[in-house]
């Protein structure tokens, strides 16, 4: 999902400036509740888990350009369902920005076409939760169907986000429409592999048996009253 350099270029920026200001003032106020409920320490050990899991996926794990963006396995569903929506956006913010001052200072630009991508696919994700997961549900048991459900919203928030930028960026002419086909393609295989895992982590989860909130896991992964 790392927007390609020169998709948006001169002024339209900077529209990218205020949407990323925008996800990250909300993070900011989520965050804040987090450690209101939580406390701090708590709040930073999950976000520090969190970025240390999207780094891991941004440069780690295996990544490849197509079209107007790049293909990467991001698990925002997982780290959600794990640590919380303030955790998992402060880790994706954090992750990104780690890889763009240490790794590929060549992101950097976009930056904030990459962080509103990611954060307003969170935030669209912590919207329709609600409606997925019953109230009185703890997230370890949520059906399959439910965990799928959501790995699709999140999915599908990542990929019309990127197609937003590029036809933003360089409109709607023949070639431009196939780099966004080819990419919404080529990242069917994480729309594929992505909620495998996800069912993995949930399967994990009530094999051990995970009855007490700790500092790592967020409280609704195991209090239907959280």
């Amino acid at each position: 999902m790392h927007i390609e350099a020169g998709v948006v270029v001169g002024a339209k920026m900077l529209l990218s400036y205020g949407t990323a200001a925008g996800v990250l003032g909300v993070s900011s106020k989520l965050a804040f509740d987090s450690i209101k409920e939580s406390g701090l320490l708590q709040f930073i050990v999950k976000t520090i888990l969190t970025t240390l899991i999207v780094f891991c996926c941004f440069e780690v794990l295996p990544h490849y350009a197509v079209g107007v963006s790049e293909v990467h396995l991001i698990l925002g569903t997982t780290i959600f369902l794990i640590f919380g929506i303030a955790p998992a956006a402060f880790g994706l913010a954090l992750g990104l920005l780690i890889q763009g001052l240490f790794f590929a200072q060549f992101d950097l630009p976009q930056y904030g076409m990459n962080v509103t991508t990611l954060l307003a696919s969170m935030l669209a994700l912590n919207a329709v939760i609600r409606k997925i997961i019953p109230k009185g549900i703890a997230y370890k048991d949520i059906s399959y169907t439910q965990m799928l459900k959501m790995s699709i919203v999140w999915e599908g928030a990542i990929v019309s986000w990127v197609a937003f930028w590029a036809f933003y960026g360089q409109g709607f002419g023949s070639e431009n429409i196939a780099n966004v086909l080819s990419f919404g393609s080529a990242y069917m295989s994480v729309i594929i592999i992505e909620p495998l895992i996800d069912l993995a982590v949930l399967s994990a989860v009530k094999a051990f048996n995970v009855t007490k909130s700790n500092v790592f896991f967020d409280k609704k992964l195991i209090d239907c009253k959280a």
